[in-house]
C-alpha cells in the first residue's frame, strides 16, 4: 500500500480529512495487503521497497500506539512521496516532520524479525477480513469504501468526507454510547 497510487488518493481525499473530525472515537489500524509464500516470504504488489515501506508505516504505528495523529500524519507523508519510498531522507523528514523519534523507528525497522513480524500480522489481518483492495475503508468490521484503479467502488454509503464522518458518528452513538449508558 505504501507504494500505492490508489492507498495515496484515499488516505488524502478521504481517510485523513475524515479522522481529523473523527479520531477520538475510531480505534484506527493501517492494514496492509499483499501475500505469503510457501517459504513465508511476504509478497507486496509494488515489489520489495513497498514491503519495506509498509514495514516502516506500521513501525510508526506500533512506536505511537495511541497516537494516531502522528502514525498516520507520518504514514500520509510518505505515501504522498511513494516513488521515493524507503529513501532514508523520506522516512527521517516525514519523522521529523511529525515529531517522531527517528532513531526508535529505525531500531523498529531494522531489528531482527520485528518489522517483518508486524508486517506478516498486517498481511494476515487483511487476508482474514477479505481485503484484497488497496485502499479498502472498513467500518466496524465490514467494507465501507474501496478506492482501486482510480475510482471510488462498494461505497454504499458514500465516498465523500462527510459520509464516512457521518456513518463514524452514527455507529459511535449507537454502539459505544447506548454501552456507556448501561
Amino acid at each position: 500500500m505504501s507504494k500505492c497510487p490508489d492507498a495515496k488518493d484515499c488516505l488524502r481525499d478521504l481517510v485523513v480529512p475524515a479522522m481529523e473530525k473523527v479520531v477520538d472515537k475510531v480505534d484506527f489500524r493501517l492494514s496492509f495487503i499483499g501475500s505469503i509464500d510457501e517459504d513465508d516470504s511476504i509478497i507486496c504488489k509494488h515489489g520489495p521497497s513497498e514491503c519495506l515501506g509498509n514495514i516502516v508505516s506500521l513501525c510508526a504505528a506500533d512506536l505511537y500506539p495511541n497516537n494516531t495523529k502522528i502514525s498516520l500524519g507520518f504514514s500520509t507523508c510518505m505515501i504522498s512521496s511513494y516513488t521515493e519510498i524507503p529513501n532514508r531522507s523520506l522516512i527521517e523528514n516525514c519523522a521529523s516532520e511529525h515529531g517522531m523519534d527517528f532513531g526508535a523507528l529505525n531500531e523498529c525497522i531494522s531489528e531482527e524479525g520485528k518489522g517483518m513480524d508486524l508486517l506478516r500480522d498486517s498481511v494476515e489481518r487483511s487476508q482474514k477480513a477479505g481485503v484484497k483492495y488497496s485502499c479498502t475503508v472498513r467500518l466496524d468490521d465490514d467494507i465501507r469504501c474501496i478506492r482501486d484503479g482510480g475510482e471510488w467502488k462498494d461505497c454504499s454509503g458514500g465516498s465523500k468526507v462527510e459520509d464516512l464522518v457521518g456513518d463514524v458518528e452514527k455507529l459511535y452513538q449507537t454502539k459505544f454510547l447506548r454501552a456507556q449508558a448501561l
